[in-house]
């Protein structure tokens, strides 16, 4: 009888190789979550042993001032150990594969700009970036670094500890926020917010139409490290199927759209595209 790990190692071989006919020749449209950034130490918060995570929603930080204090303080250290994160293989081989021209558009679930510090250009990050903040009020976009300096400023005892503990989206539970003062716009004080889709909110509509595109755009869809337990995600996919295109699916442990996919990998994310990527280049 063979060992386990031999049975599991052969199974996941003869998926990528279904996976490379389904894939091979087709320009290849890519939808990626969570689980592509884990091998760059960024906490997939869906997968299996997955840290508990109760998510602030859109209501609660626009209603409650304690509750965006909170929110600011964890964003903000978890943002200054989420901006020291690199780009894994994993992320590298998707943008050799754009540059190759056989991804033409990846649309990500991700927050971590992982994508584009690996050299992908066609990029389409559905539930927003790290990278700004914006005024619900006035609409005024500020650069995050430039809110976190004011928010250091105002709160001088707020420094990255070491060894906090980076949590999914870049947040991490503060000790404390009863006393932090949180900066508001300058241009007329209204309520400030990183430009990302919390929970309770609707990915904007224009960015659903670019995503949309760039699958219908696409004659193959590649999933990479989602569950697609949001359903912003699993949309592209249910489209991506109502067309006819080949599905890849690449995740450790289900998805809701396994039924939909040609082809599950259930396997990790990096070595799974690095075989990918050097089959179909």
């Amino acid at each position: 009888m063979a060992a386990v790990g031999t049975e599991s190692s052969e199974l996941v071989a003869s998926q990528i190789s279904r996976a490379l006919e389904a894939l091979a020749g087709r320009s290849i449209a890519v939808l990626t979550g969570a689980g592509v950034s884990t091998d760059s130490g960024i906490p997939d918060y869906r997968g299996d042993g997955s840290p508990r995570r109760t998510p602030m929603t859109f209501q609660e930080f626009t209603g409650d001032e304690a509750k965006r204090r909170r929110y600011w303080v964890g964003s903000h250290l978890g943002w200054r150990s989420f901006s020291s994160t690199r780009p894994n293989r994993g992320h590298r081989a998707l943008a050799a594969l754009e540059a190759a021209g056989t991804v033409t558009g990846l649309v990500t679930q991700n927050v971590d700009g992982l994508h584009l510090r690996a050299g992908s250009r066609a990029v389409v990050e559905l539930h927003g970036d790290m990278r700004s903040v914006s005024c619900l009020a006035c609409g005024t976009r500020f650069p995050r670094e430039l809110v976190a300096r004011r928010l250091e400023r105002d709160n001088p005892a707020l420094a990255l500890p070491d060894g906090v503990a980076l949590g999914p989206d870049g947040d991490v539970l503060p000790q404390s926020w009863e006393d932090v003062t949180v900066p508001d716009c300058t241009v007329c004080e209204g309520i400030l917010k990183p430009d990302v889709v919390f929970f309770g909110e609707l990915v904007p509509a224009a960015r659903t139409r670019v995503a949309e595109q760039v699958v219908d755009d696409a004659e193959a869809l590649l999933v990479a490290g989602s569950s697609l337990a949001v359903n912003s995600g699993l949309r592209l996919v249910s489209r991506a199927h109502r067309r006819g295109s080949p599905i890849v699916i690449i995740n450790r442990g289900g998805t809701k759209g396994d039924g939909r996919a040609d082809v599950k990998i259930d396997a990790g994310t990096t070595e799974t595209l690095e075989a990918l990527a050097s089959a179909l280049m």
